[in-house]
C-alpha cells in the first residue's frame, strides 16, 4: 500500500480520488482532520464515511511521534506521499507556531518513522527497501520572490523564504534532503506552484472569490492586485506526483508548474467574466463591480514563476489544462457543488 498524509485536504484528497480511478493499489490516508481537512471530499471512495475497501483511513497527528511511528511500522507502506501541511500564508502570519509544529516537527517525526521502516526493510526485505520511496510535496514559495524580468525558479534556485509558512516549508525541504544524504532514505521532493480546483478550502483566492461573488460580497484584492503567481490545476499536479513517485530519480527535486503566470487581478477578472456567463447577477451588472482593493499583507511576495524543464525532459510531464480550461472546470464545480461549501461552513462555523 501507499501511505498518504493529509489525504483529506485539498491536494491530498484530489490525489486519492485520481489514484483510485487509475490504480488498484491500496491507499492508507493519515490525517489529523484539522480545520482545512474534510472527509466529505472522499465520499466517492468510502461507504457513508466508512473506509473498508481500497482506501483506509487513520486519524493521526504528525506531531504525535509515538502514534505516528506505530502506524507506519504496522502498515509497512511501500511509499509515503507527504501532503500534510499548514499552508495558508495569512494564518502563518497570525499563528506561526502552528506552522513550525506541523510543517517542521511533523515532517521530522514522519522522516524518523520512515527511516526506521526503511531500515527494517533493508534487514528483512531487500526488495521492499529497493522499492520504498518518501515523496515530500512542497511549494514554490520556498524560493522567495521574483522581479518582473527575472528568470523563473529552477530546482537550483537558492532558498529565500519570506513568510512563516514558506520558512517552515523550506525547513521541511532541508530535513528531507538531509535524511537522504545522511541516512540513505530514498526521498523525492516536488515544489509546486499555486494549485486550484475542486475541494479547495474556501479561504484560498479562487474559491473565496467565487463564494463572495455569488453571495454579493466584496471581492477583496491585496495591494494593487499585480502580485503574480503561476497557476496549476490540481489534477495536473496529482498526475505529476504519481509520475515522480514511479519514475523520479532518488534524491532529486522536481518543480511542478502550470505554465500560467497571472496577476491576482487577472485571476479575479477572469472569474468575474466566467461567472457573468454561467451565473449572472440579477441586476445584469458584471461581478467586477464587486472588486475592492484592500491593504496589502506583510511580506507579500511579488511574483512566483516555475521552470518545469526538468520534469518535462526527464519524465515527459506537461500540464494538460491551460489556465482558461482549468478555471472553467473549477468555476463549474463550485457552482454545481454549493452544498459542499454550505456543509463546510456549517460544520466549521465559517464566515467567509
Amino acid at each position: 500500500m501507499i501511505l498518504v498524509t493529509g489525504g483529506a485536504g485539498f491536494i491530498g484528497s484530489n490525489f486519492v480520488l485520481d489514484w483510485t480511478m487509475k490504480h488498484d493499489e491500496s491507499l492508507l490516508i493519515l490525517d489529523c482532520l484539522s480545520y482545512a481537512a474534510n472527509l466529505d471530499n472522499l465520499r466517492s471512495v468510502s461507504a457513508e464515511g466508512r473506509f473498508d475497501g481500497q482506501v483506509q483511513f487513520a486519524r493521526v497527528d504528525l506531531r504525535d511521534a509515538d502514534d505516528l511511528k506505530a502506524l507506519v511500522l504496522d502498515a509497512k507502506p511501500r511509499a509515503i506521499i507527504h501532503f500534510a501541511a499548514e499552508s495558508h500564508v495569512d494564518r502563518s502570519i497570525d499563528a506561526p507556531s502552528d506552522f513550525i509544529q506541523t510543517n517542521v516537527i511533523g515532517t521530522f517525526n514522519l522522516l524518523q518513522a520512515a527511516r526506521e521502516l526503511h531500515g527494517r526493510f533493508r534487514h528483512e526485505h531487500a526488495d521492499l527497501a529497493d522499492r520504498f520511496r518518501f515523496l515530500h510535496v512542497s511549494t514554490d514559495e520556498v524560493y522567495g520572490s521574483l522581479d518582473a524580468d527575472e528568470m523563473a525558479f529552477s530546482e537550483h534556485t537558492a532558498y529565500a523564504p519570506n513568510s512563516p509558512y514558506s520558512a517552515s516549508k523550506a525547513a521541511s525541504d532541508h530535513l528531507v534532503r538531509a535524511w537522504h544524504h545522511t541516512y540513505g532514505l530514498p526521498t523525492l521532493t516536488t515544489n509546486c506552484s499555486n494549485n486550484y480546483g475542486p475541494y479547495q478550502f474556501p479561504e484560498k483566492l479562487i474559491p473565496l472569490m467565487i463564494n463572495h461573488a455569488i453571495e454579493g460580497k466584496d471581492l477583496p484584492i491585496y495591494g494593487d492586485g499585480k502580485n503574480v503567481r503561476d497557476w496549476l490545476y490540481v489534477k495536473d499536479h496529482c498526475e505529476a506526483i504519481a509520475l515522480v513517485l514511479e519514475r523520479g530519480r532518488i534524491g532529486e527535486v522536481y518543480n511542478i508548474g502550470g505554465m500560467a503566470e497571472k496577476s491576482n487581478l487577472e485571476v479575479v477578472g477572469s472569474l468575474c467574466e466566467m461567472l457573468d456567463q454561467l451565473h449572472p447577477r440579477s441586476d445584469g451588472r458584471s461581478y467586477a463591480c464587486q472588486i475592492r482593493f484592500v491593504r496589502d499583507r506583510p511580506g507579500h511576495d511579488r511574483r512566483y514563476a516555475m521552470d518545469i524543464k526538468k520534469i518535462k525532459e526527464q519524465l515527459g510531464w506537461l500540464p494538460r489544462e491551460d489556465f482558461k480550461s482549468g478555471l472553467l472546470k473549477t468555476v463549474r464545480w463550485y457552482l454545481d457543488n454549493r452544498y459542499w461549501l454550505g456543509q463546510l461552513q456549517a460544520r466549521r462555523g465559517l464566515d467567509l
